[in-house]
Parts: structure tokens; sequence; C-alpha cells
């Protein structure tokens, strides 16, 4: 037998009997909610805000305004961090509470 054939044949057998990867392609991998975020919202603008925290992603805050219009704010926001500390501390003072 030709040693083109046969290490051709042995490919063939290592892809077909080979278990299949669990890797997902780059368009299915999870990608970043937030590519782009502002800096200026008003806070009685905005109806809800919801944190995203992923693996792959930094954290992310996606503000939904009164129109019902979402955009992504700047984690990094004088106005965001101190809402963030507060829920926190109200959050570490009912734990204490119980």
């Amino acid at each position: 037998m030709n040693m083109k054939l046969l290490a051709l044949v042995a490919a063939l057998a290592v892809v077909i009997y080979a278990p299949p990867s669990q890797a997902k392609p780059i368009s299915l991998v999870e990608r970043c909610y937030c590519r782009s975020t502002v800096n200026s919202v008003p806070r009685n603008f905005i109806r809800e805000l919801r944190f995203i925290q992923t693996p792959n992603c930094p954290f992310q805050v996606i503000a939904k305004l009164k129109t019902n219009k979402e955009v992504c704010v700047n984690p990094e926001i004088r106005w965001l961090q101190q809402y963030l500390k507060n829920a926190i501390n109200k959050m570490k003072k009912s734990k204490q509470g119980n």
C-alpha cells in the first residue's frame, strides 16, 4: 500500500471516529451586549437598570429609558457608582437584621 494512501486513510479514520468538538463557531460565541456606552443619561429618564456580568465581557449596565429605548451606561459614572454602593449597603443591612 502506498504511504500517502495509508496516511490519508489514517487521517480520515481519526476525523470520522473522533468525538465531536464542544467548541462553538466564533459567530455563536457569546458576544458582549454593550459594545459602546454613554456617559450622560439623566437619572430621571431611566425606568429600570439591568446589570450583566459574563466571563467574556466586562461589567455591563443596561438602562431602559422611559421611552422604552435601551442604552448601555458607562459603569464608571459617579452617580451609578454611588447607586451601587448604596444598594450593596442596603443588602448588607437587611442581612444583618435577619
